[in-house]
């Protein structure tokens, strides 16, 4: 997203472990924290340019979805989702070096996903679509046939809210 944005970009992973959700009740403090731990853990290998991280994460019930560890744990993330309504949270960091100025925000989006058959069930986690993915889903950019976002956006669902990363990176003095 970032290199069709027109932004050229490095990776640099963070290498953090990443909490599993156990003792937050706010899913705002979740994103905050986890993205916060991966651009704190970054900007050391940073001398000059800007440094972002995100963390995107499911909230459902009061509690963090998570990136399903097998099939078995995606096979009931999605059949909680099915048939219901949930947000997906995203927490973002732009760390602008050597001056250490820095911006933190979170966003969020709700969105409904379709109820799912067993056989529905089972030829989605067939496609192995879930694998490494907040949610056990990744949606698609058109016309997606299991979700439908109610409220927020698109590209926060992908996984960067594209739009107040933009504003935020004009702010900072990147066009």
């Amino acid at each position: 997203m970032l290199e069709r944005a027109g932004l050229s970009v490095e990776v640099i992973p963070s290498h953090i472990d990443e909490p599993t959700g156990q003792g937050f009740s706010d899913p705002r403090h979740y994103v905050m924290t986890v993205s916060w731990l991966k651009a704190s853990a970054v900007v050391p290998q940073v001398t000059d340019g800007l440094v972002l991280a995100a963390d995107t994460v499911g909230w459902l019930d009061g509690q963090v979805i998570g990136k399903p560890a097998d099939v078995a744990d995606a096979r009931r993330i999605l059949t909680a989702l099915s048939g219901r309504e949930h947000e997906l949270w995203t927490g973002v960091v732009l760390w602008r070096r050597p001056d250490n100025v820095q911006i933190v925000w979170q966003e969020c989006t709700r969105l409904f996903f379709r109820e799912l058959s067993g056989q529905q069930l089972n030829d989605y986690l067939a496609t192995d679509t879930w694998v490494g993915r907040s949610g056990a889903y990744a949606i698609q950019e058109m016309n997606d046939p299991y979700l439908r976002i109610i409220e927020g956006s698109l590209t926060n669902v992908i996984g960067l809210p594209m739009e107040s990363l933009t504003r935020n990176l004009q702010w900072l003095g990147y066009a």
